[in-house]
């Protein structure tokens, strides 16, 4: 999402049948009502780099999270929601081609040959199975893959077209069989509780290439209720809820170009993108927070200057989205610079000969590395600083605090890119649903 996505994205059922493959029995979880929601994302392409859908539950993730948002589906240039193996296009392999070993699966139960549905999709309904609070839900979109959303949301026809094609993809489970015996109607039903929309962005401002109309904004309060409509009829049909979100920007001049009271109304959240204040694009500083907490009037830089977390929901609010619509985002990685002096602050607001490791590294990495970590807690921010080289992350205890100005806010919860950046032992997570129980136990 953002410019998380370019970064990130840069690096590349029922079981079968409930009869041939008996979930296993999991770990004793709390199964109480969690406080809040806790939207986690889990990115399609993680697989490839060693993380998968168990790690989300022998880490614990799974027993804190309300949501779990599987990133991404793409928008085809007729406007239709679709699955393919074509790189930079789709990974219908990953998603619901690929057999999951017995030693990789969450119920620690291989995928059987004749299986209709394998992959990550099959991994998320095992890890529902095992975790009754969770839900799973498919984000469409992101920075890659926004080219075509204006297309899709143009016209009353095409609107209605592609959200009937997204719900018969992802709700209805009806999968295309590319290539091998995967799929078929129905295949991929009881997966997917709902929709998150990740336009990035409507009226400008996203990856290069994207189409981009002045109306954009309209149609995409147009489109939110359009998915609205059709989502509840469906639940009416079939006596369950199903959850409308979206990923919303942070930047004054993108929020502008949304109709976001009227947005609101539509969807049970917003989850904003309250990161990439600053990053990897200023390649030469000056150094300056990911996602600070508050704005700090001593900020060094020429754009975003004095931009922060609490700004962004401030604007919301004032743009007539209620609190409880509002969940907060935080990055669970970090951007890098080196050949920075220590200046007064232990490097912090200081010029830079360039990037530190690629510019982003995840905070499992981060964590590891030398240096001294710092906090700002006036300003709610935190970095790693060695010397030469400066990190921006948040730490498990900025992001407590985070959950807790969430939750003193009004706001409905926290929402975290990305579940693999995250340390074996779900630190992170651990630390979100600290917060937000905090003033409640």
């Amino acid at each position: 999402m953002s410019r998380r996505s370019s970064a990130v994205l840069a690096a590349a059922t029922v079981l079968a049948s409930l009869a041939a493959a008996p979930i296993a029995q999991a770990a004793p979880q709390d199964h109480h009502r969690l406080p809040g929601q806790r939207v986690g994302y889990f990115t399609q392409w993680s697989i490839y780099s060693g993380f998968s859908a168990k790690q989300v539950q022998t880490s614990g993730q799974a027993g804190k999270l309300t949501v779990l948002n599987y990133a991404f589906g793409n928008v085809s240039a007729d406007g239709t929601c679709f699955e393919a193996n074509a790189a930079g296009v789709g990974d219908a392999w990953a998603d619901y081609q690929r057999p999951v070993s017995a030693a990789e699966s969450v119920t620690g139960v291989a995928d059987a040959a004749d299986q209709p549905l394998k992959g990550n999709f099959n991994q998320l309904r095992e890890l529902k199975a095992v975790n009754p609070q969770l839900k799973a839900v498919i984000s469409l979109g992101g920075w890659s893959w926004s080219k075509y959303f204006s297309d899709a949301a143009a016209t009353d026809a095409s609107r209605k077209k592609f959200v009937s094609s997204c719900i018969d993809l992802y709700l209805k489970g009806n999968l295309p069989q590319i290539g091998s015996a995967e799929g078929g109607a129905g295949a991929g039903a009881g997966v997917f509780d709902g929709i998150d929309i990740d336009w990035e962005y409507p009226g400008g401002g996203g990856d290069g290439g994207n189409v981009v109309r002045p109306e954009d904004g309209r149609n995409y309060t147009l489109l939110m209720q359009e998915f609205r409509r059709e989502l509840d009829a469906l639940g009416r049909q079939r006596h369950q809820h199903y959850l409308l979100t979206d990923a919303v920007p942070s930047g004054e001049g993108k929020q502008g170009q949304l109709e976001l009271s009227k947005v609101a109304r539509s969807v049970d959240w917003m989850n904003l993108m309250t990161y990439d204040f600053h990053g990897s694009w200023e390649a030469q500083g000056p150094t300056d927070h990911n996602a600070n907490l508050y704005s700090d009037p001593a900020d060094a830089a020429p754009d975003n200057k004095g931009y922060s977390v609490d700004r962004v929901v401030q604007d919301y609010l004032d743009r007539g989205v209620p609190a409880d619509r509002l969940v907060l985002g935080v990055p669970f990685y970090g951007y890098g610079w080196t050949g920075v002096p220590a200046g007064p602050n232990h490097g912090l607001y200081q010029s830079a000969t360039g990037l530190a490791q690629g510019g982003n590294l995840p905070y499992k990495a981060i964590k590891d590395l030398p240096g001294q970590v710092f906090t700002d807690r006036e300003h709610g921010a935190s970095w790693k600083y060695d010397g030469t080289t400066f990190w921006t992350f948040d730490t498990p205890q900025l992001l407590t605090r985070k959950a807790e100005y969430a939750d003193e806010n009004g706001l409905a919860g926290v929402m975290a890119w990305a579940l693999d950046n995250d340390d074996a032992q779900g630190s992170l997570v651990a630390a979100l649903d600290k917060g937000l129980r905090e003033n409640r136990d």
